[in-house]
């Protein structure tokens, strides 16, 4: 008697495919949003380009120098792992161009923020802005908004203020960007400075921050004695902020936070700064207004992700088609600081569900250069190593569809195991199915073997759910029977 179930035990796979993410839902297709338009008053983008070319020709020249002189067969431009010119490659640019060693080393830090130098590790190389940099004017204008976006490291924060404070006024200068903006003119220095003060005030509020003026100590939390002579344990009156008291000068310590913001906007060419006010240029005009822009496109979306956590923000994406979920992600990381955006991100990583995973580092490709040092901050540690691997190798400019080969045969298990388990999570049953065509074991028996041993926390429920969607019944039964082995340790 024969049977009709096939009893090959060598259960075949197809060709190994990769697989980027978790396969996500597809919503109905949405009426395109008409293309906005700018501010009557702003220049074409072809006079914008023209205007960051003539900003930034100092960065420009000093990068071609390094393309010609340091170029391959030559000592890298960087010797310490931080991008930073030694100083005999400094004083041969110097002589070169006819620069100080201090300028060359300005302009040198200005390229890199402008993406038109990449560093990767000890070396760096021309970035592809510097290639395109006569002939695409987007390239210029995104290689100007990356040095816009990093304006707080194109000049040294002040060294007698705490980070803690330099870092609030970081976050508060989107706001005082807009309201310049929005302004359309110059604005008094003391205007601005009352609103970074409100902004301050606002984000100190959110942290639940009880406001104390520099040098003196956190007030004590009060207790069921508060108010009453015993609480301060002595048989002086405990002192406390009279609700009367008008609140902390704002100028004694945010104007020379504020000046220093004002200045680093300066030297990147987004305003002038002078005579006790500011006003945004055409190019730093038209930066805030695309910002602007992008989070109006975000607050109107059906996810409404603006103001979310990194987390919220990767679920209400979940289900967007992939040019949409760019979108949310560019409008999101407008509305906040890139080194704070960075570490959100790497934080929902760092979670337990795969799909936000899949998710947190696709939103950190839209991030780009900025996000490399946090990305390989983190490739040591096993829960995303993958997949800050293929972020990298994507990074380096390789294939999207060959980065998967910088995985080791462990590493690519542990990350088929790991998405199977966002398909598990948050797909349908034929997608799980489907999922093991992506899998680089020709066989299935060799897959068990290899996802048994690779130990993602993962593997029981993942093998579980395969074997009760797939409707093979021998496969099924060989899943079953390696769920039960990891499960008892076997």
């Amino acid at each position: 008697m024969t049977s009709r179930i096939p009893r090959d035990s060598r259960l075949r796979l197809v060709r190994p495919r990769p697989l980027a993410a978790a396969p996500r839902a597809v919503n109905q297709r949405r009426p395109r949003r008409p293309a906005p338009r700018p501010p009557e008053g702003t220049p074409a983008p072809a006079e914008l380009a023209r205007m960051a070319r003539i900003g930034l020709a100092g960065p420009v020249r000093v990068a071609r120098w390094a393309d010609a002189a340091l170029g391959p067969g030559s000592d890298g431009a960087a010797t310490d792992g931080k991008a930073t010119l030694s100083a005999a490659t400094a004083e041969r640019a110097g002589a070169d161009l006819g620069l100080s060693a201090a300028q060359v080393r300005a302009d040198w830090d200005t390229a890199r923020l402008a993406g038109l130098v990449e560093v990767h590790g000890d070396s760096a190389r021309p970035g592809w802005r510097l290639r395109a940099w006569d002939r695409d004017d987007s390239a210029v204008l995104r290689g100007w908004v990356a040095l816009f976006d990093a304006w707080s490291l194109a000049s040294p924060e002040p060294e007698e203020h705490e980070p803690a404070a330099v870092a609030e006024v970081v976050s508060a200068m989107p706001q005082v960007l807009s309201f310049l903006q929005l302004s359309a003119g110059p604005v008094p220095v003391e205007q601005l400075l009352d609103l970074l003060q409100q902004r301050v005030t606002e984000l100190r509020t959110e942290r639940c921050e009880v406001p104390y003026e520099p040098g003196t100590e956190l007030p004590a939390t009060p207790g069921p004695g508060a108010g009453h002579p015993a609480a301060s344990g002595s048989g002086q009156p405990a002192t406390s902020p009279d609700p009367a008291d008008p609140a902390p000068a704002a100028d004694t310590t945010l104007a020379p936070l504020l000046d220093w913001a004002l200045r680093a906007l300066a030297a990147v060419g987004a305003l002038t700064y002078g005579d006790g006010q500011a006003t945004l240029t055409p190019l730093g005009n038209w930066a805030v207004w695309v910002k602007l822009e992008q989070i109006c496109v975000a607050a109107q979306s059906p996810a409404g992700n603006i103001e979310q956590s990194a987390e919220d923000m990767l679920r209400g994406c979940a289900q967007l088609r992939p040019n949409a979920a760019r979108a949310e992600y560019r409008a999101w990381l407008a509305a906040r600081p890139v080194g704070s955006a960075v570490t959100e991100l790497i934080q929902a990583a760092h979670g337990e569900d795969a799909l936000l995973r899949g998710l947190a580092f696709e939103a950190l490709r839209v991030v780009g250069a900025p996000a490399e040092p946090d990305v390989r901050g983190v490739v040591d540690e096993p829960a995303v190593r993958p997949y800050a691997l293929l972020w990298l190798a994507e990074h380096d400019g390789a294939d999207p569809e060959d980065a998967h080969e910088v995985l080791t045969r462990e590493e690519a298990t542990w990350l088929w195991v790991d998405t199977a388990a966002a398909v598990a999570d948050h797909g349908e049953a034929p997608m799980l199915v489907r999922h093991l065509e992506s899998a680089v074991q020709p066989t299935v028996p060799q897959l068990l073997d290899e996802v048994r041993a690779v130990g993602h926390p993962r593997t029981v429920q993942v093998l579980v759910a395969l074997a009760a969607a797939h409707p093979d019944p021998a496969l099924a039964k060989a899943v079953r029977r390696a769920a039960f082995q990891v499960h008892t340790g076997g």
